[in-house]
């Protein structure tokens, strides 16, 4: 295979930057380029060793280095490594890749050290994609899930499921192949005990999908209320920063503003939105629509209310559009005297509301919300560590194709269809389900998985 060689380190100037470089000609091209304190033997030294020395552009010395050895098959890739550790000037590490280049490298395409590991055998798909999700990772959870994923504990799990298809599968064939050997029957009972167990494994995991998405992608919360019942406030409250402008000129909002904080270990995306009200001219109108369609998509709406007013049309209006969604109603300015709404106020329109009583201007009640926003979301429930949470689309794809074809061949029995059409469907789910692991993915798949990475990983 190609030697391949990338700045692995992020573009930009650093106290140290690294060139990696992982082939069969690895060490041949760094002994061109590489001129060490104390002479060494690539036979003789060890894997996981490191050696001080220069690079040299034939006698020029381009720079004083560290170089840590790698020696196949216990490396990332499985192959010959290197790792050269430079000062992190970018003419520097361009100048050192361009060396390995001119003697035979070939620079690497994003992500191609991970499908050499992946191609070698060394992990599989799934723990593949878990190293993308940890450079990605904006919060501890998201961390923890994708470290779970690369330890293999989502491997190992859909391994579990994928061997129970299989004895199934075998034990159906050998009955198919051989019914003239007495062999211990397998009753359609059995089977659909069986079938029912797996169906049960696989929809835990399918389940997972909605924590592990919020993990992932964290929650779009949309800000929503009349014009100064404090969303913008409550924005600023909840980033600690005066990112909204806030005046008592109502529809100072005119467009949407969304910012991310992280609470809790969940990313959180806050969209301040415009006042809900008759618009007063078509830009303010704009921006209500925007309002409303935002509303619709967030998977969560804060509603906010000023104690101060009775309810009127427009907050009668968001009470209705908040109706059948995930919903926290916000009474605000709690630090005032003259207060006028009430929770029952808000009981009449709503069955059983979420209500927090808070002062954003005074940052009074805010871990109350927070909270609340952990309770919707069971996030205080989640274990992630040593887990198997589904975080990737394309892994609860495969797993609804293998549901279904479990289905099939439950079906199958109960309808007392021949039992080789039982075996097609089970062979069909645990090709879907090796999917998630790379047994069975096409070139299309891993092609588009790895272009996602970074040169040098």
């Amino acid at each position: 295979m190609e030697t391949i060689v990338a700045i692995s380190t992020a573009p930009g100037v650093g106290g140290i930057g690294i060139v990696r470089m992982s082939g069969e000609k690895c060490f041949e091209i760094l002994n061109k380029i590489f001129e060490p304190k104390n002479k060494y033997n690539i036979d003789e030294i060890k894997g996981y060793t490191i050696k001080y020395g220069h690079i040299l552009d034939k006698s020029e010395i381009i720079d004083e280095v560290l170089v840590s050895f790698f020696k196949m098959p216990n490396s990332y890739t499985t192959e010959n490594m290197c790792e050269i550790s430079c000062h992190g000037g970018m003419y520097i590490l361009r100048r050192i890749l361009e060396l390995c280049i001119a003697n035979g490298a070939k620079l690497a395409e994003p992500g191609e050290f991970t499908k050499k590991a992946f191609l070698n055998g060394r992990i599989d798909l799934s723990q593949a994609e878990a190293v993308i999700d940890i450079i990605n990772a904006k919060t501890k959870k998201e961390t923890q899930a994708s470290v779970s994923q690369l330890e293999g504990f989502l491997s190992k799990r859909v391994g579990k499921i994928r061997k129970k298809i299989m004895d199934i599968t075998v034990n159906l064939e050998v009955n198919i192949d051989y019914p003239e050997y007495d062999i211990e029957e397998i009753t359609s009972i059995n089977i659909i005990k069986e079938l029912s167990s797996i169906e049960r494994d696989l929809k835990e995991l399918r389940d997972s999908f909605e924590t592990g998405k919020i993990i992932k992608e964290g929650i779009k919360v949309a800000l929503l209320g009349r014009p100064n019942a404090g969303k913008s406030s409550l924005l600023n409250a909840i980033l600690k920063e005066e990112r909204a402008i806030v005046t008592d000129i109502e529809g100072t909002t005119r467009d949407t503003i969304e910012e991310s904080v992280n609470i809790s270990g969940i990313p959180i995306h806050v969209i301040d939105t415009a006042g809900i009200r008759e618009a007063t001219n078509q830009v303010e109108q704009i921006g209500i629509n925007k309002s409303k369609r935002i509303a619709e998509e967030a998977d969560l709406i804060i509603a906010i209310f000023d104690v101060s007013k009775q309810l009127e049309s427009e907050d009668i209006q968001i009470l209705k559009l908040i109706q059948n969604k995930k919903a926290i109603i916000v009474l605000n300015k709690i630090d005032i005297q003259n207060k006028v709404l009430k929770k029952k106020n808000i009981e009449e329109y709503i069955e059983n509301p979420n209500i927090i009583e808070l002062s954003a201007k005074e940052y009074i009640g805010l871990e109350q919300l927070y909270e609340k926003i952990n309770e919707l979301f069971g996030l205080n429930e989640v274990q992630i560590e040593n887990n198997e949470i589904i975080t990737n689309l394309r892994h609860k794809n495969s797993i609804d194709n293998a549901l279904k074809k479990i289905e099939e061949a439950q079906n199958t029995i109960k309808f007392g269809l021949p039992t080789d059409i039982i075996s097609v469907s089970l062979k069909d789910a645990m090709e879907a389900i090796s999917e998630i692991t790379g047994e069975n993915v096409s070139e299309d798949i891993i092609k588009e998985i790895f272009s996602k990475f970074c040169l040098g990983k």
